[in-house]
């Protein structure tokens, strides 16, 4: 059988939960689980985010497979809905939805959900220099007094470009106009509007901004959000284990080139495991020169680093392994990131962020 598992870890989860918990101690925590929660699947992710007062998803069907699942707080709608019959499925699902254009502006005053339906709770989004979603300068007051008059509840929100980058002139620059806007909708429309500014790299790179609900996504899963702190600094444990086993074991001769493209020649004798798992189960194709994968070595409890020979093919992977005891053999366990690589670091040799390799793993590996 083939042996590319893909393991995850609740407590890591909650864990990562508290961290965000202590950073933004009165804030409310609206946790992201779109994207089959980054991967890690939104069944095995919701038992551990119980403390949290809601959870955010990207379309309807996440919402609807929550509340399957038996999720009965704030679910939010991070983009709204799409369509106007949507409107009425969030209403009867007691979805809180994004408002950030004109057609979902006149559903939701079209059809007013019941005083006391979740779905009066709206977020309002305000563009403040991300240039994607949200009404601007100009409309965003009459928005929100048509809202407010209607009989919604609103939160203000906005979403950073460069929260990952802290000293990026246009943080400040959002920052400026997010709490501006608040201010003023909160003397000119109604005092009781909330405010939902920091993802998670706001949430570590500006604690003077958390506001009323904070919106952490990628940290939850144990993977840093910012440039210049790693996962450990941050406290962060990995949620996801991506293993794999020895498959086979080759010695090669200096000259020997190996792999599709012959892209890596032995300049010595070297002995080379073959890992069952390439990019067929998500494992990233292209790597640049330090890349490597873990092999545990139970009998020892020790740990090796051997790095990557070669091109990443579609069931495989090559490792040069001479370094490590002549007796690590078929089945070893190969971790490939986790606590060690972690998946941050496995972008960086990728060309790519850790977000991405969490959110395209394939169903081919085994969940555990």
């Amino acid at each position: 059988m083939r042996t590319a598992t893909i393991t995850i870890h609740p407590a890591a989860i909650t864990h990562n939960l508290n961290q965000v918990k202590q950073r933004a101690p009165n804030a409310k925590v609206l946790a992201m689980v779109k994207a089959s929660a980054y991967g890690h699947g939104v069944k095995a992710v919701l038992p551990a985010l119980q403390q949290a007062d809601g959870i955010g998803v990207a379309t309807f069907d996440e919402a609807l497979e929550a509340r399957q699942l038996g999720w009965d707080k704030t679910i939010g709608l991070i983009e709204g809905v799409f369509y106007a019959d949507e409107w009425q499925q969030a209403i009867d699902y007691d979805c809180s939805c994004v408002i950030h254009h004109a057609p979902q502006l006149e559903w939701a005053l079209d059809n007013i959900p019941k005083m006391d339906s979740p779905t009066r709770q709206v977020w309002l989004k305000y563009n403040t220099g991300m240039n994607r979603l949200g009404f601007d300068d100009n409309a965003i007051v009459q928005v929100a007094e048509q809202l407010h008059a209607a009989g919604y509840q609103l939160i203000l929100t906005t979403h950073f470009a460069n929260a990952d980058n802290r000293d990026h002139p246009l943080n400040a620059v959002q920052i400026q106009r997010f709490s501006s806007m608040l201010k003023l909708l909160q003397e000119t429309v109604c005092v009781e509007i909330k405010g939902s500014l920091c993802n998670s790299a706001g949430i570590v790179n500006f604690t003077d901004y958390h506001y009323d609900w904070v919106r952490p996504g990628i940290m939850l899963y144990g993977s840093s959000p910012v440039n210049n702190q790693c996962a450990a600094d941050l406290d962060l444990r990995a949620a996801m284990d991506f293993s794999a086993q020895i498959m086979a074991l080759q010695t090669l001769n200096a000259g020997n080139a190996v792999g599709y493209g012959s892209r890596w020649t032995a300049t010595k004798e070297t002995r080379i495991a073959l890992i069952s798992v390439g990019y067929g189960d998500g494992y990233p194709r292209l790597f640049s020169e330090g890349a490597y994968v873990c092999i545990i070595d139970d009998v020892r409890n020790q740990h090796y680093s051997c790095p990557i020979c070669g091109q990443v093919a579609m069931d495989m992977i090559v490792v040069d392994v001479s370094d490590i005891p002549t007796d690590i053999g078929l089945n070893s366990k190969v971790i490939l990131w986790g606590a060690m690589p972690q998946v941050d670091e496995v972008a960086t040799h990728a060309g790519t962020i850790g977000y991405e390799l969490l959110c395209r793993l394939s169903a081919r590996p085994k969940r555990i």
